[in-house]
């Protein structure tokens, strides 16, 4: 732990921090009550406000604001006036002065900005956790939009890591919510996302990959960088007119006769993007998602990006057509298959807590149905139950409520689930094409080949064995050794009270014989095997105890 001016600082704020909303519904929700020791609810005059920890986490600095940012996306784990009142931060932070986009803009680029550009607008157009955007115009007089990233952020997240890091380790190993959740691990995921977003480069490139697998969408956008003008700390991109499409109004959403060919074409879009592509927009809330003067939609702030293997991406399209179908069982079975278990895993359980949820939101209409929250829901009944879910299904359940969202602000009646089955069958076809390139054939006839020329040498060898009566069978158990250690024990132990049984059996023959040697008035050898036998029954008692309950208290359920 370190002890500097900074660490000390922050120790502080998030003691405070923990301390005022440990005590509050907020942390009562969340059902982490033995990790915090709330006990006694506040005061009614004391409730907290749900914007008092937006204002809480925007005065910490940009890495809580990216925090806020996350949980405004997680009704599994907040309500929902904390979830709103996080939203604030998606799109409405304190702007950093010009005079430091100046200075920045001019150390990456190597020019000054009126060098660079015929126009920059001084006021920002936009102000997020890590940066902020400005209008400007190139020298041929083309409209773009700046990114330019906040001064000194990348030291002062990588201190507030470091606070972050040590405080997670403690609960891990202290808490049993730590030791549920996995703090630590969730920690390290948020430090690459961020890391990813911090470098324009990378999102530079993430703005012409995802451009290119979207162009067979007619009505999607995805504005492209400039490459001479991009570096880590500055993206210079296209400009899109239009506006954001939580600032549609209701004059504007009757005007709007695309809504619901938008979309569709954009659920369809995102479902490609996660199960064939691999690659995909991880953070489109409703602030970054333009319509455009022209009626499209237009795709912004790609610094955050999911990216998923094929083995996942099947895994991932199995779990999708479960629950929009309804079958609880089989989500449940996915689930299982892609996730770590722990000791205390309760299978039937988690099976009957899955088909509860799925069954939950079925009843309630396919158009009504959340995917993106049932999926959330999921996996916070799988970590309740002692499964650890890959990070790509919490990442997917997050882009999918926030995609449901934008979705019912373009055609309230849109219906997800209906979509999710009018395009799966072009998916899979689309995956299968995918996957039937030369390279996987060549590997597959190969394969085959391998196979079918040595079938039958390896046929003959097994017809010999069995021929010979010599087949044999070789079993191995995971747990042999220490189910073979425990039965050691147990004959041990049961050795040992047949010698303690025996000894006591001959000091009571003895007793009814006379002899001159006697101790404390009774015969002595008959006293001594009697003294023996009761030393080592209290020896094997003293054994139980110690090497056994630690066992116990480690495995409860034994």
């Amino acid at each position: 732990m370190k002890l500097s001016p900074n660490h000390l600082k922050r120790y502080r704020q998030i003691a405070g921090l923990l301390w005022k909303y440990g005590r509050a519904d907020l942390v009562q929700h969340m059902d982490v009550e033995e990790g915090f020791d709330v006990r006694e609810p506040m005061p009614t005059a004391e409730k907290i406000k749900p914007e008092q920890l937006a204002d809480d986490l925007e005065a910490m600095g940009p890495t809580y604001v990216k925090l806020g940012q996350v949980l405004a996306s997680r009704p599994d784990l907040l309500p929902e006036p904390y979830l709103k009142a996080l939203a604030r931060l998606q799109d409405k932070v304190k702007p950093f002065s010009f005079v430091e986009v100046d200075e920045t803009v001019h150390s990456e680029l190597g020019v000054r900005i009126s060098k660079a550009f015929s126009r920059f607008d001084h006021e920002p157009l936009a102000a997020a956790s890590l940066g902020q955007v400005h209008l400007a115009a190139l020298r041929d007089g083309r409209l773009v939009v700046v990114k330019v990233q906040r001064p000194h952020i990348r030291q002062q997240i990588a201190e507030d890591f470091e606070v972050l890091a040590e405080i997670a380790a403690f609960l891990d190993e202290h808490t049993e919510i730590g030791r549920r959740t996995r703090f630590a691990r969730l920690l390290e995921e948020f430090r690459i996302t961020i890391q990813q977003e911090l470098n324009y480069e990378q999102e530079a490139q993430n703005l012409i990959t995802v451009g290119n697998n979207l162009k067979e969408f007619e009505l999607l956008q995805v504005p492209q960088p400039i490459p001479d003008y991009c570096t880590r700390c500055v993206l210079t991109m296209d400009y899109v007119r239009g506006k954001k499409i939580t600032s549609l109004g209701p004059l504007d959403r009757l005007d709007m006769t695309k809504g619901g060919p938008l979309a569709e074409e954009i659920f369809k879009a995102y479902l490609k993007q996660i199960l064939v592509d691999g690659i995909f927009h991880a953070d489109p809330h409703p602030g970054n998602v333009f319509i455009t003067d022209g009626g499209h939609v237009a795709l912004l702030d790609l610094g955050m990006v999911g990216r998923i293997g094929p083995v996942m991406q099947e895994k991932l399209l199995k779990l999708i057509m479960a629950i929009s179908s309804g079958n609880g069982d089989d989500a449940a079975d996915i689930i299982i298959h892609m996730s770590e278990k722990m000791e205390e895993f309760d299978a039937i359980e988690f099976h009957r807590k899955v088909s509860q949820q799925v069954s939950l939101h079925q009843d309630q209409g396919l158009q009504q149905l959340n995917l993106g929250k049932t999926l959330l829901e999921v996996t916070a009944d799988a970590r309740n139950n002692g499964l650890f879910v890959p990070a790509e299904l919490v990442l997917l359940g997050k882009t999918l409520l926030q995609l449901d969202e934008v979705g019912r602000i373009l055609d309230p009646k849109f219906d997800p689930n209906a979509s999710i089955r009018r395009n799966m069958d072009k998916l899979i076809s689309q995956r299968l094409y995918k996957d039937a390139t030369k390279g996987n054939i060549f590997t597959s006839l190969l394969e085959m080949k391998d196979f079918v020329s040595h079938l039958p040498v390896r046929l003959n060898r097994i017809m010999d064995v069995l021929t010979k009566a010599e087949f044999e069978v070789n079993v191995k158990a995971v747990d042999a050794p220490m189910v073979m250690e425990g039965m050691q024990k147990i004959a041990n132990r049961i050795a040992i009270s047949i010698v303690l049984a025996a000894l006591i059996m001959g000091a009571s023959l003895l007793m009814r014989i006379e002899t001159s040697f006697r101790v404390l008035g009774y015969p002595g050898l008959a006293f001594l095997l009697f003294a023996s036998a009761a030393a080592g029954a209290i020896w094997l008692i003293i054994t139980i105890m110690i090497y056994d309950r630690p066992k116990r208290k480690k495995h409860p359920h034994l």
